[in-house]
C-alpha cells in the first residue's frame, strides 16, 4: 500500500509518494492536463498493482483532477486546508511552506490519520449535475439580489418616487418594466396610464392592471426632492443598467430552475428528500447536490450533521465550557439547512413544537433554527438509510415520549 499527497494548483500539482513506513518513494510535479494525469498513473503503477492499494490525499473535493482519481478507483481523501495547515505546524515550527513540502504533509496525513478524515465518495453523474445546477441557481439569485440592492441604493439618492411606487419589490416584473421606460423622475412624471399599463402587461401582470397603474402613476408624480439635471441623467443610465441585469438574471434563474427540477425529479432519492417538511423542488435539489448520493460517504447521522455544519462544537477546559456553532463547514449546505429549518416550521407540527421548546429555553431564533436544522439532517439520514419516506409521527415520537 502506498500513500500519495497531491498539492494542487491551477497549472500544476506537486505529488509525494510514501510507503507504509513513511519513507519517500518519489516526488514529482505534474501539469494540470491529461498528460499530467497519465504521468501520475504511470508513477503509481511502479509501486502497486491494484488501484485500491493507493490512498490519495488532496485539498479539494471536486474538479477534473478529483474526478480522474476517483475514476481510476483510487481511494481519495478530500482534506480541509485548515486541517492540513495544523498538520504542517505539527511537523515543523519554522513557519516555512512549500508546495513539495505540503504534498508530503498531505501524504503523511493519509498514512497516519486517515481514520479522522472523510473519504471522498464517488457520487453519481446525476447528483454531480444537480450540484452544479443548484450552485449556479443560487449564485444567480445572489447576483440578482446584489443588483437589486445597488438599484435601491441609487434610487434613494435621486428617485424617491420609485421607492414609494414599488417599495422593496424592485426585482419584481412591475418595477423592472416601468423603470426600464422611466429611469429618471422626469420621465416617470410624464408616464401616462396607458404606458404604465402596457409595461405592467409586458411584465406578466394580468389582474388589477388599472388600479396598480394608477397607484404607480400617483407615486411617480408626487412632489419630491430632485437632483441636478445632468446628475439625474447619469443616475438614470445606471438604473437602466441595473434593470437590464436584473431582467437577465431573472431569465437565467427561471431556466436554471427548470433544468434543476428536471434532473432532480429523475434522481431515485428525490421522492424521499421531498417528503421531508420544508423541502420543495429547489431546496431539495440543493440538499441532494451538497450531500451527494454516495451510500458510504457518511458513517452515521453525526457525520452528516458535521458535514452540514449544523452540529455544535463544544470547547471545555476545567470549569470553562462553551458550545459554539461549527466554523469549518460547507457554507452552501449550512445556508440551505437554515432555510430548510425555517420553512419546516410552517408545515411540520413536530418541527414547530421543537422550535417553540427551544425558544422557551431562552435560545435565540438563530440558535433554535440551527438546532432544528441539526435535528432535520439526522431525520434525513435515517430516511435515506432506510429508504423510507418521512413520517411526521415517527420522526418526533421520541420527543412526545420524553414529554409524557
Amino acid at each position: 500500500m502506498i500513500f500519495v499527497g497531491v498539492d494542487w494548483s491551477e497549472t500544476h500539482h506537486d505529488v509525494c509518494v510514501l510507503n507504509e513506513a513513511g519513507d519517500v518513494l518519489s516526488r514529482k510535479k505534474i501539469p494540470d492536463t491529461l498528460a499530467g494525469v497519465r504521468a501520475l498513473h504511470e508513477l503509481l503503477a511502479l509501486y502497486v498493482r491494484e488501484p485500491d492499494e493507493v490512498l490519495i490525499g488532496i485539498e479539494k473535493e471536486r474538479g477534473l483532477i478529483v474526478v480522474s482519481l476517483l475514476g481510476a478507483n483510487y481511494r481519495v481523501y478530500a482534506l480541509n486546508p485548515l486541517s492540513v495547515a495544523r498538520y504542517r505546524e505539527r511537523h515543523g515550527t519554522s513557519g516555512s511552506k512549500s508546495d513539495p513540502g505540503d504534498a508530503k504533509v498531505i501524504a503523511d496525513v493519509v498514512r497516519t490519520d486517515r481514520h479522522n478524515h472523510r473519504e471522498a465518495g464517488s457520487d453519481s453523474e446525476n447528483a454531480n449535475a444537480i450540484k452544479v445546477l443548484a450552485r449556479a441557481h443560487q449564485r444567480a439569485i445572489w447576483n440578482r439580489q446584489r443588483e437589486t440592492n445597488a438599484l435601491r441604493s441609487a434610487l434613494k439618492d435621486y428617485y424617491p418616487g420609485a421607492l414609494l411606487a414599488f417599495g422593496t419589490e424592485l426585482d419584481e416584473s412591475d418595477a423592472v418594466e416601468v423603470l426600464a421606460i422611466a429611469p429618471t423622475p422626469a420621465l416617470g412624471a410624464q408616464l401616462s396610464l396607458a404606458k404604465i399599463t402596457s409595461a405592467l402587461r409586458r411584465g406578466g401582470r394580468q389582474r388589477n392592471l388599472e388600479r396598480t397603474a394608477k397607484k404607480i402613476q400617483a407615486a411617480l408624480r408626487e412632489e419630491q426632492l430632485r437632483e441636478r439635471p445632468k446628475v439625474e441623467l447619469a443616475y438614470g443610465t445606471i438604473t437602466k443598467s441595473h434593470v437590464a441585469l436584473i431582467k437577465g438574471f431573472s431569465v437565467e434563474i427561471a431556466e436554471l430552475e427548470t433544468a434543476l427540477a428536471t434532473d432532480f425529479e429523475q434522481h431515485p432519492d428525490a421522492k424521499i428528500i421531498r417528503s421531508l417538511p420544508g423541502l420543495g423542488m429547489v431546496l431539495g435539489a440543493r440538499v441532494l447536490g451538497e450531500f451527494g448520493d454516495s451510500p458510504n460517504r457518511y458513517a452515521d447521522a453525526k457525520s452528516r450533521r458535521n458535514y452540514a455544519g449544523t452540529s455544535p462544537v463544544t470547547k471545555a477546559s476545567g470549569k470553562f465550557r462553551v458550545v459554539l456553532a461549527r466554523y469549518s463547514r460547507n457554507a452552501q449546505l449550512a445556508g440551505t439547512a437554515d432555510q430548510w429549518a425555517f420553512c419546516s416550521l410552517r408545515n411540520s407540527p413536530g418541527a414547530r413544537a421543537y422550535y417553540d421548546e427551544l425558544r422557551a429555553r431562552h435560545k435565540t431564533h438563530r440558535q433554535a433554527i440551527r438546532q432544528l436544522a441539526n435535528r432535520l439532517v439526522g431525520i434525513l439520514h435515517a430516511c435515506l438509510e432506510q429508504r423510507a419516506l418521512y413520517d411526521e409521527d415517527l420522526a418526533w415520537k421520541h420527543r412526545e415520549d420524553i414529554a409524557a
